[in-house]
């Protein structure tokens, strides 16, 4: 373990060397992330000036559950992201191969290619929201509370990492990954908002399929003192078999993959 971390290090300073390269691409990346965080939000809070309250969550606890998935999405974001080219930019041209020699674990060596900047700048927003939601909300910051955000960001991250490893595998075959794996992330938009808006099947799918909803809904249920029973503890469970499942796929990918010979 205290290898790898020395490794990842030595793959992050690299990375911030470039990024210090081009500073205003930086700027350009932490720019858009803000401005697309903020339309976001404005728009729950139009639709929210006319409705104050829609299946009984007010705007400030729709908040918290946007900022809930947005912390967890920015730190998957900041450290997963590489795995959406691992078909076009690397068994297309050839370059995983590369990954595939070196005496490192070829998923840790993909994940550690590539530090995701923008996804600080959705990090800080998600934290950003959270504390103003609670703060509106009167929040009692208790330590038990404090455990259990994290452990839920944590479980949340792990959650998204799991479901674009299952998809993103698929490029072992069709090489191109992308459109699959945008198609089930771009689901967890349904996950910023309350379950109770939607139909009971969607509940479902977002509970038992693409558990997005232990990513947001969930634990925010839970720290507002609304029944959910134990669906409020599930996170940790969820995130554990999704990734198992995707470790195992990705295994079983590995063993299926041939280079193009590019």
């Amino acid at each position: 373990m205290y290898r790898y971390l020395e490794l990842y290090y030595a793959f992050l300073k690299q990375r911030l060397k470039i990024l210090l390269e081009y500073r205003v691409n930086f700027l350009i990346g932490a720019l858009s992330t803000l401005l697309s965080q903020a339309a976001s939000v404005t728009v729950i809070w139009i639709v929210m000036m006319h409705v104050p309250h829609i299946s009984g969550w007010s705007y400030n606890e729709i908040l918290l559950i946007y900022g809930l998935i947005t912390i967890a999405k920015g730190v998957n974001h900041m450290f997963a992201d590489n795995l959406w080219t691992l078909g076009r930019h690397y068994i297309l041209n050839g370059t995983f191969d590369r990954l595939m020699v070196r005496p490192v674990n070829p998923l840790f060596h993909l994940l550690a290619d590539r530090f995701c900047q923008d996804g600080v700048g959705t990090f800080v927003i998600g934290i950003l929201i959270v504390i103003k939601s609670t703060f509106s909300l009167d929040f009692d910051w208790t330590l038990i509370r404090i455990i259990y955000i994290s452990i839920s960001v944590l479980s949340g991250s792990i959650i998204f990492f799991s479901l674009n490893l299952i998809t993103s595998v698929s490029a072992f075959w069709i090489v191109d990954s992308v459109p699959i794996t945008r198609i089930v992330f771009e689901t967890h938009e349904f996950a910023k908002y309350p379950l109770d808006i939607y139909g009971k099947n969607v509940g479902l799918i977002f509970t038992l399929l693409l558990p997005y909803a232990f990513v947001s809904f969930y634990p925010a249920a839970y720290l507002l003192g609304r029944d959910v029973g134990m669906l409020a503890w599930g996170g940790p469970i969820v995130a554990g078999v999704l990734f198992c499942l995707g470790y195992y796929l990705w295994i079983f990918g590995l063993k299926h993959y041939t280079s193009t010979g590019s």
